[in-house]
């Protein structure tokens, strides 16, 4: 799994009985060569989306199919995310990649809403019946109702007009959260602009951000620390996730001015 990650994976594999092996990232997202050299030489490997890793990082289609590659070559299930088709990149791979070790998934959590508890798998024809059979020992069955709403939003045309309005809000927040970061803290560095609906943000080492983050709390102002994105928190350096999705221009701006008082 990529080393940093996002904390809930890493604790579902957990509680599983799984204890994932860490394999850094690098600007491209998983670090490939890392990968070949983890010594996991029969297991899964988890790729999140490109916003997964927490440190900024993209991703690109090539870097990704490398690790599938990678994982085909040494037997590992490969986990691919984001518009990234399947089929394609596993005749791009080297080494052997086997088609039918890849599962995409996806949800309606970063589209309609948090809220609508929908996702999707897409399987090797092998594994659909074991997976279904699991899925309906597990919660006997998702809502209905919400399925065939979600599926009402796709054939009339409304979800991809709403997906082109909520890009257009979440390019004017993104700027807004950009330009308040470089007026009132600017001696911290943004990472990961073009990645997901939250910004990366690095303090100077040393920096003492669990104190940021709690002075920021009595203020009303929740922000997360990297730190529970590393395997070993201790590894992380001093810095914050900013989510900007659900919050007005006006909103973000006065967050940013608590968070540099806090700060101060």
């Amino acid at each position: 799994m990529e080393d940093p990650g996002f904390w809930l994976h890493r604790m579902v594999l957990q509680h599983n009985g799984i204890e994932p092996i860490p394999v850094p990232v690098d600007d491209d997202g998983l670090d490939v060569a890392a990968l070949a050299d983890s010594g996991c030489d029969d297991g899964a490997g988890h790729s999140g989306p490109p916003i997964a890793d927490r440190c900024g990082a993209v991703g690109c289609a090539a870097h990704r199919a490398g690790a599938m590659g990678k994982g085909g070559a040494r037997g590992h299930r490969g986990r691919l995310r984001r518009r990234i088709p399947l089929q394609p990149c596993a005749r791009r791979c080297a080494g052997g990649y086997r088609a039918d070790r890849v599962v995409y998934v996806g949800s309606t959590s970063k589209t309609p809403a948090p809220g609508l508890r929908i996702g999707w798998m897409v399987f090797p024809a092998n594994l659909v019946g074991p997976v279904a059979l699991s899925k309906g020992l597990a919660d006997t069955g998702s809502s209905v109702m919400d399925q065939i709403a979600f599926a009402k939003l796709l054939t009339t045309g409304r979800f991809d007009r709403h997906l082109r309005q909520m890009r257009r809000r979440y390019l004017l927040r993104r700027n807004a959260l950009l330009r308040a970061l470089a007026r009132y803290l600017p001696e911290a560095t943004v990472l990961g602009a073009a990645a997901g609906v939250h910004l990366t943000v690095r303090f100077p080492d040393g920096f003492p951000i669990g104190e940021l983050v709690d002075r920021a709390a009595r203020m009303r102002v929740r922000v997360e620390p990297l730190a529970p994105c590393y395997a070993e928190s201790g590894s992380a350096p001093p810095g914050l996730m900013l989510g900007y999705a659900n919050l007005t221009e006006s909103q973000i701006v006065r967050g940013v001015c608590a968070l540099a008082r806090a700060a101060g």
